[in-house]
């Protein structure tokens, strides 16, 4: 049968780049980077291809850009918190709810992050947006602990990016293993009141530890 063609109407450039990268968002979390097809990308976004790739470059570009909105909605949901002007402890309760809630809300991003380290992660490595990004989140998360020693609540010395691979990786595991974790354990680990069990039990430890012998 023959290829319908695809259907385009005019749209400005910011417009045809936000429908790319949303078709690309849910292709790449679908099918991986090496599963993926442009030529679905391009169907889904309703952009013939040579635009595609004059915004983009190439597949490679694209999961790229995608890995970078990504991660830029990630640090703006974090940001809108303004959780350097919270008192400490409750600064890092909301921190490990929103990463938690993040992940269950965004399951996509999870999926991507696994993609981008089967690829040992050179998209990343490539992107100077992305490493921009870092400095801000981590100066934050510096700036809660620095303010917890000084109001006596926190041990000093404790390493802000240490703290949120610790924090990132109680979410991920649970969340990314759930099936597996599930069918061992006999529990429903997504369950309403296994959610609300699990954040609050991230919670007491990542505060017991910083909380200890401050």
């Amino acid at each position: 049968m023959p290829t319908r063609p695809i259907k385009t109407t005019a749209r400005n450039p910011v417009d045809s780049r936000d429908r790319i990268l949303q078709a690309a968002r849910q292709e790449f979390a679908a099918h991986g980077l090496g599963g993926a097809r442009v030529d679905r990308i391009s169907e889904q976004a309703g952009i013939n291809k040579r635009m595609l790739y004059h915004y983009f470059g190439n597949k490679d570009d694209l999961f790229g850009a995608v890995l970078e909105a990504n991660y830029a909605h990630k640090r703006a949901s974090e940001q809108a918190m303004r959780l350097e002007n919270e008192e400490p402890r409750e600064a890092i309760r909301k921190l490990v709810t929103l990463t938690w809630n993040y992940y269950i809300d965004h399951p996509e991003f999870m999926t991507l992050l696994n993609s981008a380290n089967l690829h040992q992660a050179r998209h990343v490595q490539a992107s100077p947006t992305v490493k921009k990004m870092r400095n801000p989140f981590i100066h934050m998360i510096g700036n809660i602990l620095d303010k917890g020693v000084q109001t006596g609540v926190f041990k000093p010395g404790v390493d802000p990016v240490q703290l949120y691979i610790s924090i990132a990786g109680l979410s991920y595991f649970y969340l990314s293993n759930q099936h597996t974790l599930s069918a061992i354990f006999g529990r429903k680990l997504l369950s309403p009141v296994a959610k609300t069990k699990r954040l609050g039990h991230m919670v007491d430890m990542v505060r017991s530890y910083l909380e200890h012998d401050a």
